[in-house]
């Protein structure tokens, strides 16, 4: 592979050389995403024992590690924004544990606004593309991704910004996927699957510049539409549009999408059921948790 990549700087065999090295990467990536899918499994958080299982995780990285956020005495980082947000969990499911959250935050009015929206008002001023500038129903803010150090004890998970999913550029290399922090883009797309599945067209997210070139790694490109700000470090608003960021996913973490995306589509669509329930019946929990069994006869939760 040394040979291949010192051919790839040759002028005439250089593009050659290139495109078998991506076709070696891919054909290990479609590997390893197999074996994501054997040991981890991506699940919406519809219950509220899975919605505190995301609280958790948020507080071990955001409160007791990072100190993002001040302690709390219940162990369970909260906010304001949880009642329109969707949460997102990957289960190492062999030992019924969770290895990483994410979340989805919605919008349906003008008065619901985003988090970059009511924290970062002065840097979206200056943006080029704004939520204000589309429909409601149709943005979103990506948030609160956590990867608890439980899961990041590899040597080659012990860099800064591996909490939060950033990528190692200086360990990464297309040929050695061993390196790769699969669960937090394993977060990332399974937040894909959510905004697509509830036809989110407009998707933003704050955060570091080097994290958005991280997710080039993947194929899934950011574009950064307002100035850096400092908001828990340096950050920046970005956007995308998920179906196009995902039509440009390199072909390997395209497979990986793909067996999210079976696993959560039902999923989203039962907890659409189940929203669409207590607008139209106001039903009560129990009523709603009897027709559903599903969402509370869950296996016995154990804490990371």
């Amino acid at each position: 592979m040394k040979l291949l990549r010192r051919l790839s700087r040759k002028p005439i065999i250089g593009p050659v050389a290139h495109n078998l090295i991506t076709l070696l990467a891919n054909r290990e990536v479609k590997r390893v995403s197999r074996h994501f899918s054997q040991y981890l499994k991506p699940q919406l958080a519809i219950s509220d024992e899975l919605k505190d299982e995301s609280y958790r995780i948020r507080h071990n990285v955001y409160c007791d590690e990072l100190h993002f956020e001040p302690q709390r005495q219940s162990g369970m980082e909260t906010d304001e924004f949880e009642p329109q947000s969707v949460h997102c969990l990957i289960e190492h499911w062999p030992k019924h544990r969770f290895a990483g959250t994410v979340r989805v935050v919605r919008s349906h009015s003008s008065q619901e606004l985003l988090p970059l929206e009511k924290f970062c008002s002065d840097t979206l001023e200056q943006a080029t593309l704004k939520p204000s500038q589309f429909h409601r129903d149709e943005v979103c803010e990506i948030s609160r991704l956590a990867v608890p150090a439980s899961y990041r004890r590899r040597t080659m998970d012990q860099y800064k910004g591996a909490e939060t999913g950033v990528i190692n550029e200086d360990t990464y290399s297309e040929t050695e996927l061993r390196c790769f922090p699969f669960i937090a883009v394993g977060l990332y797309l399974a937040a894909a699957s959510v905004m697509v599945n509830l036809g989110i067209r407009h998707c933003f997210v704050m955060m570091e510049p080097r994290l958005a070139r991280s997710m080039n790694f993947v194929g899934i490109r950011f574009q950064q539409v307002g100035p850096v700000t400092e908001y828990h470090g340096k950050r920046a608003p970005y956007y995308i549009e998920p179906e196009q960021g995902l039509d440009e996913l390199n072909t390997g973490f395209q497979l990986l999408y793909d067996r999210i995306d079976q696993d959560l589509a039902a999923q989203v669509k039962l907890l659409q059921s189940l929203q669409d329930d207590k607008k139209k019946y106001a039903r009560p929990p129990e009523i709603l948790n009897a027709r559903y069994p599903s969402v509370t006869s869950l296996y016995p939760l154990r804490h990371v």
